[in-house]
């Protein structure tokens, strides 16, 4: 019965690190949510190993060790959010651990994503609101917040079909290019540059360049650096969409 329990607190702990990862969390905030979840369950000593694409999970010595596999990642705060709120009723004995893993698995299948339309919009309108920020041309604006909102469409699109995700950012950053180069030539925009930049920053890896450098400064080496290498990767899908169409 106690090895039941215990097999239950750690699916518990495993399930809520795998939420928080797949979110965008970072690993030292998992790390500590999984701790106190576990002390909360009366298994002191326990360890854990967390990193962008896996969670190994331990009681200690003599105890049961498991492995989780992180295989997709996307920033989802509210999911982070129910998640933490989840650990701090485990914690005040609000849940038992029963109905924390239930409440853990309705999170886990809730689409708590807001409707494309209303992400699409959101993409468009930060395009325009970066070329102003950038010091644009008001000019500009329509072409940036086209090619923006495009971009993201694509980007979105090209991953559900590849799941390959930098080949879908290479993409979208291709599409920004062509539409600002278009938007030029047909002289409804004026600065190339900034119309550019502004349109592919919806694609720009902001939380994960934040979590890269807070992880190693919290001496996450394993983590930093693996996430760290994903925003470079990025980075470099961007630059080289764009570099592909400046270059005819």
């Amino acid at each position: 019965m106690l090895n039941e329990k215990n097999d239950l607190a750690i699916d518990c702990c495993l399930l809520a690190g795998r939420l928080m990862i797949e979110s965008g969390a970072e690993t030292y905030r998992v790390e500590d949510t999984m701790t106190r979840m576990a002390i909360s369950q009366g298994l002191i000593g326990t360890q854990s190993f967390v990193t962008p694409t896996g969670i190994m999970f331990s009681l200690g010595k003599d105890g049961s060790t498991r492995l989780m596999t992180i295989r997709d990642r996307v920033t989802d705060l509210e999911k982070i959010a129910l998640v933490n709120q989840v650990s701090r009723k485990l914690a005040t004995t609000e849940l038992t651990i029963e109905e924390a893993y239930e409440e853990l698995q309705r999170v886990a299948s809730a689409n708590l994503m807001f409707p494309f339309l209303l992400q699409f919009i959101a993409a468009a309108v930060a395009s325009g609101c970066f070329l102003i920020l950038f010091d644009g041309v008001v000019k500009d604006v329509p072409a940036a917040t086209i090619a923006g909102g495009m971009g993201f469409v694509v980007v979105t699109l090209i991953h559900e079909l590849t799941r390959v995700k930098f080949f879908a950012e290479f993409i979208a950053a291709s599409i920004v290019g062509t539409l600002a180069f278009l938007a030029v030539l047909l002289q409804v925009g004026e600065d190339l540059n900034t119309i550019i930049i502004s349109g592919v920053m919806p694609l720009v890896p902001g939380l994960l360049i934040t979590n890269a450098v807070r992880d190693l400064m919290a001496g996450h080496f394993v983590s930093g650096v693996s996430k760290g290498a994903e925003a470079l990767l990025t980075a470099f899908a961007i630059g080289a969409g764009v570099a592909l169409v400046l270059s005819f």
